[in-house]
């Protein structure tokens, strides 16, 4: 930590708060972890939108963070932008609205199949990306892909005529994952429109890539194109591209397909977080139920 109003700040801490050094070395660690994210994204942190905060959040839940975990994370990166604003550093606070994610055992959001082909049905073609982002949104629900993965995912990973993807995952595990032939024709005609782009150099392997500059998105880009999406589909739950992994999981567990191929899929070391989906087939089933069953269902009281 070589910025000066970084050394400050944990002067702050030791000598204003009586921080302990084992506590003081917490914060210090979890604010590295934000700053080494916004460095990765190419962001000033004096100039972090609370958005991006929140993107940062679903990355760390992302790669399996406990929302325990990130509660003490935020604590720390408040702790930060509530001295940069005594300090007149910064002149809001981007974290006033900033949401923690609830504790607990919560299961993740799921969409249904008309809803994600209603995100897909709201892309509007009269935009020069819409074909790209047709290809991610396809690719992330058919692979069940991590936002990282997706932006990391490389023209020579993809094996398209076999009907594979090469992924690399946490820890730099490599799997392959089969791709449906709806995200394959997506995925061709989009790179009928990325054959006409000038490619940034080192960037020219890149599956997904921007239109303007080049280069491959970035994961706050691919959350802003998914919150737009939903936006524009009248979606009104928080949507995430984890959402659509989420949801990859779940159509396969409900289709009949064995936990241990998703495990595979999913690229999870243990079947314990696979394990999660069977809780939300179960709700799910216990919705129906209430929903349809006769014993269930509201009598009508116009007899």
């Amino acid at each position: 930590m070589t910025d000066p109003i970084i050394r400050k700040y944990s002067q702050y801490l030791r000598l204003e708060r009586g921080f302990s050094d084992n506590t003081l070395t917490a914060y210090q660690k979890d604010l590295n972890k934000l700053l080494l994210f916004l460095e990765g994204e190419g962001i000033n942190y004096r100039e972090v939108t609370t958005d991006q905060l929140q993107t940062f959040v679903a990355t760390l839940m992302d790669v399996g963070i406990t929302t325990r975990s990130i509660a003490r994370i935020l604590a720390g990166v408040r702790s930060f932008y509530k001295f940069l604003c005594l300090e007149n550093e910064i002149k809001d606070d981007p974290c006033e609205l900033l949401e923690s994610p609830s504790r607990g055992s919560h299961l993740p959001d799921v969409l249904t199949i008309e809803e994600i082909d209603q995100i897909i049905a709201s892309i509007d073609t009269s935009k020069a990306e819409w074909q790209r982002d047709r290809a991610i949104i396809e690719t992330l629900y058919s692979c069940g892909l991590r936002v990282s993965e997706l932006c990391g995912l490389q023209m020579s990973d993809l094996f398209l005529d076999e009907g594979f993807i090469r992924v690399h995952g946490k820890g730099k595990k490599e799997r392959l994952v089969p791709i449906s032939h709806t995200a394959i024709n997506e995925l061709q005609k989009w790179f009928e429109v990325r054959a006409d782009i000038t490619l940034k150099p080192g960037h020219e392997d890149a599956v997904f890539v921007s239109l303007r500059r080049g280069s491959s998105l970035s994961r706050i880009t691919i959350f802003h194109i998914v919150k737009t999406l939903c936006q524009a589909a009248g979606i009104r739950s928080t949507i995430s591209p984890h959402t659509f992994r989420h949801s990859f999981a779940t159509h396969l567990l409900e289709g009949g397909a064995n936990l241990r191929v998703i495990q595979e899929m999913l690229g999870h070391e243990e079947i314990g977080t696979t394990e999660i989906y069977m809780h939300i087939n179960r709700r799910r089933l216990k919705e129906e139920i209430l929903l349809h069953h006769p014993r269930n269902a509201k009598k009508n009281t116009d007899a």
